[in-house]
């Protein structure tokens, strides 16, 4: 009996034709055009119909859309970009109530209007997990801001005296989530405490507020000016807030910049 050998043909990756990248691009679908050939190759491996060949592509694109329109829209609210849950370093040496940070990155707290107060010393990860979840909530199609307390107090200080208060007020208070960074760091005076008893009267039980802080909230009303105005914006705050407690040894230090090994 004869045996006939054979010659295997190589697979050709499908190409993209002129006509086809210039139709794409005049669509705004030109980063279809880096894909595409991968694309191609694996509709004809997995012998797909033209209707589950076209829902992969715009699958593939709306992906793409909505990682750019997230990370954009993170810019603008002030989230640093490195400082997502996925890339909190579990091994970390510090202690929190997992179960706490695990409801909070459900989201349910921003769906019900509470607010969140992150707590511990300096450097353990606060701001870090405080703007992680600003990031899954920017994903989840929220509104969010972030800024430092001394910032944005001394920005709405500025905004009373030209006259644009209620203006910087209504933006903070139309946000989905606002986090307010290091509060209570250093004393408040009368102007910036009723800002801050503006801010969270409003959005009481309407928007969610996340607040870090080195002190506890019973520490922050000897640091603020307007007595009153203090103690009813603490409650309002406190009375719907989750607390994550963080302790331990300082997060910053695995953030440091690592020498290279030299090439051997």
């Amino acid at each position: 009996m004869t045996t006939t050998t054979g010659t295997l043909t190589p697979s050709v990756t499908p190409s993209v034709t002129p006509e086809l990248t210039a139709t794409l691009r005049r669509l705004k679908l030109g980063q279809l055009v880096d894909t595409l050939p991968e694309r191609l190759a694996l509709a004809k491996t997995s012998k797909m119909s033209h209707a589950e060949f076209l829902q992969l592509l715009l699958a593939d694109e709306v992906s793409r859309r909505d990682t750019t329109s997230a990370a954009r829209k993170a810019k603008a609210a002030g989230l640093d970009r490195r400082m997502r849950l996925e890339h909190w370093d579990a091994t970390a040496n510090v202690t929190y109530d997992q179960a706490v940070l695990d409801e909070l990155a459900s989201l349910r707290f921003v769906d019900a209007g509470q607010n969140a107060l992150i707590i511990g010393p300096v450097g353990v990860g606060k701001t870090f997990l405080a703007v992680a979840l600003g990031h899954t909530a920017i994903r989840r199609g929220r509104s969010v801001h972030f800024e430092r307390s001394d910032q944005l107090f001394k920005r709405l200080r500025i905004a009373r005296l030209d006259n644009t208060l209620d203006a910087e007020l209504r933006k903070l208070l139309r946000v989905d989530l606002l986090i307010i960074d290091d509060y209570a760091l250093t004393a408040s005076d009368a102007a910036a405490t009723s800002d801050f008893y503006d801010l969270i009267v409003e959005r009481h039980r309407r928007a969610s507020t996340v607040i870090t802080s080195n002190r506890d909230p019973s520490e922050w009303l000897a640091l603020l000016g307007d007595q009153l105005l203090a103690q009813s914006a603490i409650d309002r705050f406190s009375s719907a807030a989750f607390e994550l407690v963080i302790d331990g040894e300082s997060y910053r230090d695995r953030q440091k910049p690592q020498l290279t090994p030299p090439a051997d």
